[in-house]
């Protein structure tokens, strides 16, 4: 009977169904043509949601919403202007740069390409870069937010493994890095070959008056790692500072925020977290089916009969999880997919803390993976250009992330040797 719930769900999503109410969907005709009491429905959303950790997800949400209303973001994008302007191609390494900075706040990589977007397609275009290229860089450096910390699909993660937050946060510290400079590296050949405009060296002077006026958005992400990472409070706790932290930041120091745009980000906030949590009771539900079926045992088995080769292994699941990435929400993707793939990585001895980063990283080069990739559609629809021209102008940046992957897969040490060092 499981092939009902994945046909329905196949279905669903060929039909443009939002994610969560393809699994819902699928999940109720599952449970209809077994003859299961629906009552299971509310029980099983109600467990998937009912986690502690999970309460830190509206706040981050929130704050993050906050400090992006609050100017955070053009801010970011003058201060990393000043750094790497004077450089050929660097308004558009001032784009990665802000993807790097802001991904403490925002988190989530669609958000980051949708709100820098806004402000750096534009701007590069204005400059004189091409369309393509401007949509293309700004996809691929969104996927840089959800890997450095704080990060909401590593919160998601320590939800489904039981694995500590600060140390998922701290393992995908120097992956994130080698990430967005590994893009920097790729844009500079690209600036030169194309001859991009670069400006005239900002002073010390500038720089430093830069740093001042950003300097408040980034404490507060200094806050937050350190606070969680130093246990001095937890990470719903930490979720709950960021927001008053931010208000304080938005009202007194940038002088953006006023009750009236409070209230649409407060509202904004609420829809978003409210979705998220029905995708995550869905979620649930969709697991709880797979294991009365037991397709994570079948999946878990055919892979390990097919090969117990930790590498081999490591590549069939990077390939899975691009795969699905390409068409599927990340959270989503991770809410059905990680708990399965982490039991077969643990039985050919790989560690959960690196294996969680292995797949957060899968999932975000899918979100820029052609045709489907989700940044792809935002950053192209933002700067008015065809999706085969942004996704053949990103080839060189999708290359990257996966030279990038290979090297996070193939060394642990990446991913372990910060939690190692701070919290063993």
């Amino acid at each position: 009977m499981i092939w009902i719930l994945i046909l329905v769900f196949v279905i669903c999503l060929l039909f443009r169904f939002p994610i969560a109410f393809s699994l819902g969907f699928s999940c109720l005709i599952y449970l209809i043509f077994k003859g299961i009491p629906l009552i299971i429905i509310p029980m099983k959303m109600y467990s998937g949601i009912d986690v502690f950790v999970l309460l830190s997800v509206p706040g981050f949400i929130l704050a993050g919403n906050l400090m992006n209303q609050g100017g955070l973001t053009a801010k970011i994008i003058t201060f990393c202007n000043h750094i790497t302007g004077h450089i050929r191609g660097g308004l558009a390494m001032a784009n990665i740069g802000a993807s790097m900075l802001f991904a403490g706040i925002s988190g989530t990589a669609i958000s980051d390409t949708a709100s820098i977007g806004a402000v750096m397609i534009p701007a590069m275009k204005k400059e004189g870069y091409d369309a393509d290229f401007s949509c293309a860089i700004t996809a691929a450096s969104s996927t840089v937010g959800p890997i450095i910390p704080p990060s909401v699909p590593m919160i998601i993660v320590a939800t489904l493994s039981g694995l500590s937050v600060g140390k998922l946060f701290l393992a995908g510290a120097i992956p994130g890095f080698l990430l967005g400079f590994g893009l920097m590296g790729v844009t500079y050949l690209i600036s030169v070959k194309k001859k991009y405009p670069k400006h005239p060296k900002s002073s010390l002077k500038q720089i430093a008056l830069g740093f001042l006026d950003t300097f408040w958005s980034l404490l507060m992400t200094f806050i937050i790692l350190f606070g969680i990472i130093g246990g001095v409070f937890t990470p719903t706790e930490a979720s709950i500072i960021a927001v008053f932290y931010a208000l304080l930041v938005g009202v007194f120091v940038y002088k953006k925020l006023n009750f009236k745009n409070v209230q649409v980000i407060v509202i904004d906030s609420m829809k978003t977290s409210a979705s998220l949590m029905v995708l995550i009771g869905f979620a649930n539900l969709f697991g709880w089916i797979l294991i009365t079926e037991q397709l994570p045992q079948l999946i878990s088995t055919e892979i390990l009969n097919f090969s117990d080769n930790k590498y081999l292994v490591l590549l069939l699941i990077n390939l899975l999880l691009i795969f699905v990435g390409t068409f599927m929400e990340t959270i989503a993707a991770l809410l059905i997919l990680f708990p399965i793939l982490l039991k077969v990585a643990i039985v050919v001895d790989v560690d959960p803390i690196h294996f969680a980063v292995i797949a957060l990283l899968n999932l975000m080069i899918g979100l820029t993976t052609p045709p489907l990739g989700v940044c792809l559609f935002v950053s192209s629809s933002i700067g008015k250009v065809s999706i085969g021209k942004v996704s053949k102008a990103g080839i060189p940046f999708l290359l990257t992330s996966i030279l990038i992957l290979i090297m996070v897969t193939l060394i642990p040490e990446l991913s372990l040797y910060l939690p190692k060092l701070f919290m063993d």
